[in-house]
């Protein structure tokens, strides 16, 4: 049989993976905003959205039992783009709100399905120390399709916006876009992923829930495993409210307390140097943490590196600069401080989750990751809209205080490792 060169596929499946969840989860955000609905609907909506990866580890074993990995990404990338199409049909439709969301929810869960299907996939075709090798390339390209859709495609829709004067048409024009990729990638990917010899559907249930059980229970029986899930539920408590926030804030008229940025301009601060910010803090929150000290050492000024930035939106709802680049530089600062304070947080979750069952163990830690972020984000804009932007961003800063609370039973476990 024919090889490929993981060149040829590994660019592309990550792009995929990457693009349908940037969607769900940021697009929707500014999209929304822009076609007037509220914030405290907007981030209880999106918010929810996240559930789907936040029980993906429930059925995950379903995607080993049935059908191929490879089978999996091909189908998940081309009813995702079908789903995409869809949005973009009923955008314009006065049931917008509903018949979208209702499509959205449905590509979070195949885009989460597409994500145990690719890193199964992924794991089985290369040998270890090619999965090394290739790691870093894979995460650079799951940045650009972030880099993509919140900068490239929501600059487009402003630009459309500002050519057309039709919001509705323009975000409409964005997602069939969206669409058009997804399905090229999928039948892309049809043709040219390999046929890895283990990628096998397995026929037995009975034999692999039993285990899947075994591998709850060993996760739950893993020692400090209080202060872990503490750990992983409010280290982005503050964040997980900001981030649904943030676009709205930025996009709102000054009269209301935001500071009054069209479409384009928020892709430009967000999307675009605001992403650059975050890859470039999470490379040089991997740097530190291999040459420097590891977590051990790192813990709290990761943390911190997180915290502190928040106070950026802060001054920004406090004093509404007019400036473009004090904007810009704030926007960037937070991102940063983001990038590179969730190495952290990522380093804990794959220490946390060694051992023989540590792909297991590392999906549920992710799990917990996306319920942290999605009961805090569901009232933030509820939040926002009781007490107004400076009061909200207040209430963000006091959020990321507890997980300081939380950093010296975590020290304790990594100084005995």
């Amino acid at each position: 049989m024919k090889t490929r060169s993981p060149w040829a596929w590994i660019p592309t499946l990550y792009f995929t993976e990457a693009l349908p969840y940037v969607a769900v989860m940021s697009v929707t955000v500014i999209m929304y905003k822009r076609l007037g609905v509220s914030n405290s609907d907007i981030a209880f909506y999106t918010a929810w959205l996240n559930f789907p990866w936040v029980i993906k580890p429930l059925w995950s074993p379903f995607v080993d039992l049935l059908k191929t990995k490879r089978w999996w990404i091909v189908s998940m990338q081309l009813l995702i783009g079908a789903g995409l199409a869809g949005v973009a049909l009923t955008i314009p439709a006065p049931f917008f709100l509903r018949a979208t969301l209702a499509i959205f929810w449905l590509l979070a869960f195949g885009s989460a399905t597409h994500d145990i299907a690719a890193d199964g996939f992924y794991m089985l075709e290369l040998s270890a120390d090619r999965q090394a090798f290739f790691i870093g390339i894979r995460n650079l390209c799951y940045r650009l399709a972030l880099l993509t859709g919140q900068g490239a495609l929501v600059i487009l829709a402003g630009l459309l916006e500002e050519s057309t004067g039709r919001i509705a048409f323009s975000w409409s024009l964005v997602f069939m876009i969206m669409a058009g990729l997804l399905i090229g990638l999928g039948l892309w990917h049809r043709f040219i992923l390999p046929h890895p010899k283990d990628d096998a559907p397995r026929s037995k249930m009975s034999a692999i829930m039993p285990e899947f059980l075994k591998t709850f229970e060993a996760f739950f029986r893993k020692k400090g495993i209080v202060a872990a899930l503490l750990f992983l539920l409010t280290f982005r408590l503050g964040e997980s409210q900001l981030v649904k926030m943030a676009s709205p804030f930025l996009l709102d008229d000054r009269s209301l307390g935001g500071l009054g940025l069209n479409t384009s301009q928020v892709g430009l601060a967000y999307g675009t140097l605001g992403m650059v910010a975050l890859v470039l803090g999470g490379i040089l929150g991997g740097v530190v943490l291999s040459a420097f000290g590891g977590l051990r050492r790192w813990l709290w000024p990761m943390t911190l590196a997180l915290f502190l930035p928040n106070i950026a939106y802060l001054y920004m709802a406090m004093v509404q600069p007019g400036s473009l680049w004090v904007i810009y530089s704030c926007v960037v600062v937070e991102q940063f401080g983001y990038g590179f304070g969730f190495t952290a947080y990522t380093m804990y979750m794959m220490m946390f989750s060694a051992g023989s069952n540590k792909t297991s163990h590392y999906a549920v830690c992710t799990g917990f990751m996306a319920l942290g972020m999605m009961l805090p984000g569901m009232i933030s804009g509820r939040i926002q809209e009781l007490a107004g932007y400076p009061n909200f961003f207040l209430v963000v800063v006091i959020c990321g205080l507890p997980v300081f609370l939380v950093l010296p039973f975590l020290q304790k476990y990594l100084n005995k490792q």
